[in-house]
């Protein structure tokens, strides 16, 4: 049993009769009553975000986790199929459990979240950014660069990204995977 003031990013814990990760949360001491701590937790069964408030003190139970690196392999309709880093053991895994496979490259490297209790992969963390290639982009107007305007252009993955006007097919990107917005373009 853990308490609220174990509460940190990325912890899983059991909460309604499901497993949720905590992807935000907030100490919040206000000057009249108790303290309390405001959270988004992410269900890594269905997908939904919901936000919860604990009081202070709140006992909840964590659950036993074990990250392991996996390399994505191929994508086979819904079904993503990884490998293991060190042991090479392949596992497939469904689409609904990845936070963004529309961003997934084949042999990007990802964190897998096991929960060891049931031995059953819980989720995929997926790298901060990723560097995906532009397959079509509408050609940019020269002198067109001063304005903070965007044009939608298709990636590698096969995916729509927002991308700024100077931006051409054949240029690398480099791509939020939390948000799937555009970072910078990437030279090499």
């Amino acid at each position: 049993m853990a308490t609220t003031a174990d509460i940190r990013n990325g912890l899983c814990i059991k909460f309604n009769h499901d497993i949720y990760k905590i992807v935000e949360f907030l100490h919040v001491k206000p000057g009249k009553g108790p303290a309390f701590v405001r959270t988004k937790l992410k269900s890594l069964t269905t997908g939904k975000v919901l936000d919860n408030t604990f009081s202070a003190g709140h006992k909840i139970e964590d659950v036993r986790v074990e990250t392991h690196k996996f390399q994505f392999l191929y994508a086979e309709g819904d079904n993503f199929h990884f490998m293991h880093a060190e042991t090479y053991e392949q596992i497939t895994l469904q689409k609904d459990i990845l936070d963004a496979p529309d961003l997934l490259k084949e042999g990007e490297n990802v964190m897998v979240i096991w929960n060891t209790e049931t031995d059953q992969p819980l989720s995929v963390d997926m790298p901060a950014s990723v560097i995906l290639e532009v397959t079509y982009a509408e050609p940019g107007v020269k002198g067109n660069t001063a304005t903070n305007a965007t044009k939608p252009a298709k990636v590698e993955t096969g995916a729509s990204v927002n991308v700024p006007l100077f931006i051409n097919e054949g240029d690398k990107v480099k791509i939020d995977t939390a948000t799937g917005a555009y970072l910078e373009r990437v030279k090499e």
